[in-house]
């Protein structure tokens, strides 16, 4: 089994912090995005979409998809519990998993993607227009999640997938040009708590 992965990008870094997680280790072969290893055929054999990550099984077998090496791992070892326990709690989870991805990743990533130099080879063409419609919509949900967040330490019942996937979209915010801002103390506090957990460092 290997992990093939790109360091600081925010998917293979999801699950390198699930994994640490879940106290697992997997090999890892790096993809260097900024040489675009990720377009050249050996790796399209891997992936022939051209993302990371990508799990290659012992079997040949290819996972992509993080969210989707997340739950398999889940399966394999479903102790601590990160995707939620029981029916209610599971939808919990899951929830605020699609809220976070599809309300604040996605806007981040599209203002980062259309707006960093450095992005321009792999989002071509840049639309900065796109970049400025999404802007607003990071704040409005950052906004939702701090009155969410005045209750509880965790967005879920306890700590999930979804605490991961979203203080890395908060970090991600910064190469983006955005900051949360001061007066959303309770954002603030989260990820602080989640940075603080030693799987923050994987």
């Amino acid at each position: 089994m290997k992990l093939y992965d790109s360091g600081r990008s925010p998917n293979p870094r999801r699950v390198r912090i699930f994994l640490a997680e879940k106290g697992l280790s997997v090999p890892l072969v790096p993809v260097d995005l900024g040489k675009l290893e990720q377009r050249d055929g050996a790796y399209l054999a891997v992936n022939p979409r051209g993302r990371t990550p990508a799990l290659e099984l012992d079997d040949g077998e290819v996972i992509t998809e993080s969210l989707a090496i997340c739950r398999y791992f889940e399966e394999l070892h479903p102790e601590p519990p990160l995707f939620g326990t029981g029916p209610l709690g599971r939808a919990r989870v899951e929830t605020w998993q699609r809220r976070i991805e599809l309300e604040l990743l996605f806007p981040v990533m599209h203002v980062f993607r259309h707006t960093h130099p450095h992005m321009a080879a792999l989002e071509n063409p840049q639309v900065p227009a796109w970049a400025e419609a999404n802007r607003p919509r990071v704040f409005d949900f950052l906004a939702f999640l701090d009155g969410h967040l005045r209750t509880r330490d965790f967005v879920a019942d306890s700590f999930s997938v979804a605490d991961i996937t979203g203080p890395y979209t908060i970090d991600l915010m910064k190469p983006a040009r955005l900051a949360v801002p001061e007066e959303l103390a309770e954002v603030r506090r989260w990820h602080h708590l989640i940075a603080e957990r030693p799987s923050a460092k994987a």
